[in-house]
């Protein structure tokens, strides 16, 4: 069998803001916890886990999380993008802002968390070309 992604964690200095971050986005439920973690499930059974013990706030290294969504969900998520002002941009370089891209037979927008991490939110896989 193949392995599958279980968990990942995401170093952050408020585990709860970010949490609330991505859930606040997906329009999902607030997150959880578990230990020194808050978590995040998302439906295909793997969570992603903030910590904000375990590394210093000058160590945190950005990191890029991207999330496969259906047309409406991801209009759901510009939506609220958009609601809160926050900056998006259209690639993951962010040289193209407040724009969404069309790349790869879908629509994808990238939006950068409390503390720099990317998030990245696409309608249609790369891998599915």
């Amino acid at each position: 069998m193949p392995a599958r992604l279980d968990h990942t964690i995401i170093h952050s200095t408020d585990r709860f803001a970010s949490a609330r971050f991505l859930t606040d986005l997906l329009g999902a439920p607030g997150p959880g916890a578990l230990g020194p973690f808050a978590t995040v499930p998302l439906a295909n059974g793997v969570t992603v886990d903030y910590a904000d013990e375990i590394v210093k706030p000058d160590r945190i290294v950005m990191q890029h999380l991207a999330f496969l969504v259906s047309e409406e969900e991801f209009d759901q998520i510009w939506e609220r993008i958009k609601a809160r002002g926050l900056p998006y941009w259209a690639d993951p370089g962010h040289r193209d802002p407040q724009r969404i891209n069309h790349r790869h037979h879908g629509r994808g927008v990238y939006v950068d968390d409390p503390d720099g991490h990317a998030i990245e939110f696409l309608t249609h896989s790369y891998e599915a070309e």
